[in-house]
């Protein structure tokens, strides 16, 4: 079992109780690049598989046994946690997938699942031996404890931990950084080589992987005080007309590049202590990890539940009074000026429904 960090310390952390009780188990706990490395050290099985859904995972219900795993790797943590934990760890991603088909809701009352047949790390991963190794014992006690736990947390009644409903609507999962007066926000935006860079056209047999790509040009913006930063990045597709006529940068933008070496210099003298970047993609943040691997992980908007509506027109002026308007002439400045009225709109969000 890979556990994300922030499960370690939580009370009802199952994938500790299913650690403690299987004997042929391990959990390995850490931040995502900790755990990265780890993982990728560990010698695996022969027919290890993952348990995480996905269009290509096989239902352990439904396959003869020849193709069950022969070790299981578990990620355990909230529903956004395990997909961080596989968007850093890209040997899971290498793994074939299995997956369960729950007919019953989750037996875990005390912690709401992202959807009705959602089930906790425990009751995942003894479904999945029951369908792999049914003659183990005991399978059935260990949920039977589970659920005593369960009913014993119920009848106290004390804890910290969100009771098992769902959010009214109109309340967003606003990051508290972006509840307050924002002054420590910055907004980036990154453009990234084309994918086949490098190679003829007879050579180009679609994308390339993420990692075959790096940064060319970073934009970022202190929206509550209107402060600017962007630099172009020295890279062969600069001389790429199609491309550069695809992201509408304009040849004042592009003329002075830098090396890797000092774009980092001069991104950390613009950002001060306290700040804290917010991106629009997961995809954004991976370029700007590549150039400058040991920044904080920033906010990122996709996750986050954004409002729609007309806040998102009337938030920007009322959450940055100093905040001069992005140009939008360039494919970076539009998508930085989407994400900029993004985090106005999730501010003003929150605040109206305190």
């Amino acid at each position: 079992m890979l556990q994300h960090r922030r499960e370690r310390f939580h009370p009802f952390n199952t994938a500790r109780i299913v650690n403690q009780a299987l004997q042929k188990s391990s959990l390995l706990v850490g931040h995502n690049q900790n755990l990265c490395t780890r993982f990728d050290q560990l010698p695996l099985e022969p027919q290890t598989g993952l348990l995480f859904p996905g269009d290509d995972a096989k239902v352990l219900t439904q396959i003869p046994a020849r193709e069950f795993p022969k070790q299981l790797i578990v990620p355990d943590g909230t529903w956004h946690h395990v997909k961080t934990l596989m968007r850093d760890i890209p040997r899971l991603q290498t793994l074939p997938r299995f997956c369960l088909a729950p007919t019953h809701p989750s037996r875990y009352r005390i912690r709401r699942e992202p959807h009705a047949h959602g089930l906790s790390t425990l009751e995942a991963v003894v479904s999945a031996l029951q369908s792999i190794e049914p003659e183990t014992l005991n399978l059935d006690q260990l949920l039977t404890t589970f659920d005593g736990m369960i009913d014993s947390q119920i009848k106290q009644g004390t804890t910290n931990w969100r009771k098992n409903q769902r959010r009214r609507r109109g309340i967003p999962n606003v990051p508290r950084a972006l509840t307050g007066n924002l002054e420590n926000i910055v907004v980036g935006y990154g453009e990234q080589e084309p994918g086949n860079l490098g190679k003829s056209k007879s050579e180009q047999i679609g994308p390339m992987p993420p990692n075959h790509t790096q940064l060319m040009y970073w934009t970022a913006m202190r929206p509550a005080s209107g402060e600017r930063f962007h630099c172009a990045i020295d890279s062969p597709a600069f001389q790429n007309e199609a491309f550069m006529q695809r992201l509408r940068l304009s040849p004042e933008e592009v003329r002075e590049r830098k090396s890797k070496a000092d774009f980092s210099k001069r991104w950390d003298e613009f950002l001060r202590p306290g700040d804290r970047l917010v991106v629009l993609h997961p995809s954004t943040a991976a370029l700007l990890h590549q150039i400058h691997p040991d920044a904080p992980p920033p906010l990122i908007l996709k996750s986050i539940n954004v409002p729609t509506g007309s806040d998102t027109e009337k938030a920007t002026p009322k959450c940055f009074p100093n905040h001069a308007q992005a140009t939008r002439n360039s494919r970076a400045e539009e998508r930085l000026s989407i994400a900029i009225e993004r985090v106005a709109s999730l501010n003003l969000a929150f605040r109206k429904t305190q």
